[in-house]
């Protein structure tokens, strides 16, 4: 199959629009100029370049204060894609949204920007494909490496191309700026669409991401998993211990920040031992941790190593994070699977090699080694570990990355590597240009948490892409359960690596009480890992398949 057309052969505004245009202050709503189903007629193909039909183009009305022609379609083989555009109110903004996990649904849905307006009063195009293939798992993958390309990266392009001809068909114009967001795999999308296609979209977000793909659903999980499974096949640490765990770990850690406030604000400088919660004498096991336990424990902290203690991962989950172990590498509930045991297997049978591995391999079959790692070959077209944003940047490209501190499915030790791979390689002025990452304490992955996890990223980032303004800070909320959630805490969350400080006075639940600071303690070293060698310019490839086989050369931004 022909590789998909870079550019929409139609009058739109590029990304990167003129510092001149992008001080205006104001968007002009601009009025469809056809009907919804006139967009039936439409030439995708002519736009794209590529085998592409519209199945279905609806006006929506029922259920909304915002009406919309929504349009579904499919770029071939099996791109599912949606596109919602605004019946009136369009303020020339496109934004597309990421999957999470393998994808497999379709699913238009913003996340991350409560109270940013033009979500909220429906200005937006919004997109988002199900990347070429439908269902969880990945047996779509075993035998199909037309299905792996699209997953890889290609889904997310060809539906931005043929998304931005709809809206140039729609409202006699192209958007004047695109933008994508998105979290866990979503945010693997977002760094693979800056690093292959850097003229996709002016703004991207970035959040928890799945950049790491060749180890983060091998090593990471398979690692965790097996940690916490005894010989006899059962867990080691069920939810039971993991409240033990988590209290002990805040109480050792949580005065670290000069606050003690529930929440460990730098979990990297908590030098935490679960052995101390290990059960001595005759000590109740519902208040302690067995040994068995404690060296569970220890294991999924220290993440992936080989024989000889070198790891294969950037780092495990971090202290205060235990809470959200139930369900990924602690059982939900009893006699439940290990969830990440299932990622884990699925993954490295069906994904990682051009064919799938025999039906009878398991992870017991997975060898934490050098050579393994590897022999994941197919991170050509699934990581997104390039830290060269140059094309990007020179584009007026602006990307924030967000991840929460006590995320356990991926280490946010990966997105402190991955921004600083940027800054080593651009320089710190060049990549201030362009990048901004954000960690929040005490939150889960994407979403949830003990610590404030509900914030508008979408605005900051518009702000910065449109007015120059790079954002300062995100404010987070931490919202109470019930019917109504309010918020009861909410947090400044500023540009790593600055912390938030408590001003001495006022409530800790309110955000004016905290100001910026910079760590007063020298800054720790770059975690030694040997993936390391695989977070450089250069490993991605672009692929067709030919006879069946990848056919991969560079790939050319």
């Amino acid at each position: 199959m022909p590789s998909f057309s870079e550019t929409v052969p139609v009058t739109l505004t590029l990304a990167g629009a003129s510092v001149e245009a992008a001080q205006k202050p104001a968007l002009a709503a601009v009025a469809a100029q056809v009907s919804c189903a006139a967009l039936l007629e439409s030439n995708l193909a002519a736009a794209t370049g590529e085998q592409a039909r519209l199945t279905a183009a609806t006006e929506v009305s029922a259920g909304t204060s915002n009406p919309y022609c929504k349009v579904e379609g499919v770029i071939a083989p099996a791109i599912r894609f949606e596109v919602h555009l605004p019946i009136s109110g369009w303020t020339q903004r496109y934004l597309q949204t990421g999957c999470g996990g393998l994808c497999g649904t379709l699913n238009v849905r913003v996340d991350q920007a409560s109270g940013c307006a033009p979500v909220e009063r429906g200005e937006l195009v919004v997109a988002s494909t199900d990347m070429g293939h439908e269902g969880p798992g990945g047996a779509w993958a075993a035998g199909n490496p037309q299905a792996m390309i699209d997953f890889g990266y290609r889904g997310v392009h060809a539906t931005a191309v043929a998304a931005k001809a709809l809206v140039a068909a729609y409202y006699g114009r192209g958007p004047r700026y695109s933008y994508f967001s998105g979290c866990s795999d979503g945010g693997r999308e977002a760094l693979m669409e800056a690093q292959r296609y850097p003229g996709d979209f002016d703004g991207i977000a970035a959040g928890a991401p799945a950049y790491n793909f060749s180890v983060q659903n091998s090593f990471y999980h398979a690692w965790n998993a097996l940690s916490n499974t005894g010989s006899d096949g059962r867990a080691i640490l069920t939810t039971t211990q993991l409240p033990i765990l988590h209290a002990a770990a805040v109480a050792h850690c949580d005065a670290l920040d000069g606050l003690k406030d529930g929440l460990i604000e730098d979990p990297r400088r908590c030098q935490f031992d679960a052995a101390v919660v290990q059960c001595q004498g005759g000590q109740a096991g519902d208040s302690c941790l067995s040994g068995a336990q404690v060296e569970a424990a220890r294991r999924i902290y220290g993440g992936a190593r080989d024989a000889a203690g070198r790891r294969l991962v950037i780092g495990g989950p971090m202290p205060g994070s235990e809470l959200a172990w139930a369900g990924v590498y602690v059982p939900a509930r009893e006699g439940a699977p290990i969830f990440s045991a299932q990622i884990a297997q699925d993954a490295v049978q069906n994904l990682y090699y051009e064919q799938a591995l025999p039906a009878g391999w398991s992870l017991k079959d997975l060898k934490f080694d050098e050579a393994t790692l590897d022999s994941f070959r197919l991170r050509k077209i699934y990581d997104a570990t390039n830290p060269d944003l140059g094309p990007f940047r020179k584009r007026g490209g602006k990307l924030l990355v967000w991840h929460g501190w006590s995320d356990p499915h991926i280490s946010p030790l990966n997105s402190i590597a991955y921004y600083e791979a940027v800054r080593k390689l651009a320089g710190a002025a060049a990549a201030d240009a362009s990048i901004r990452l954000f960690l929040l304490p005490g939150m889960y992955h994407c979403r949830g948490g003990e610590g404030p996890s509900d914030f508008d990223v979408l605005s900051p980032l518009m702000a910065w892409v449109e007015q120059g303004e790079a954002p300062k800070q995100l404010v987070a909320r931490h919202l109470a359960a019930g019917p109504s959630p309010v918020a009861d805490r909410v947090r400044p969350v500023y540009p790593w690596p600055q912390l938030a400080r408590y001003i001495g006075h006022g409530s800790i639940d309110e955000a004016q009480s905290f100001v910026a600071t910079k760590p007063s303690a020298p800054t720790l070293p770059p975690v030694e890992w040997l993936g390391a060698r695989y977070m450089v310019p250069g490993l991605q490839q672009a692929c067709e398949v030919v006879a069946g086989k990848f056919a991969c050369v560079a790939a050319n931004r």
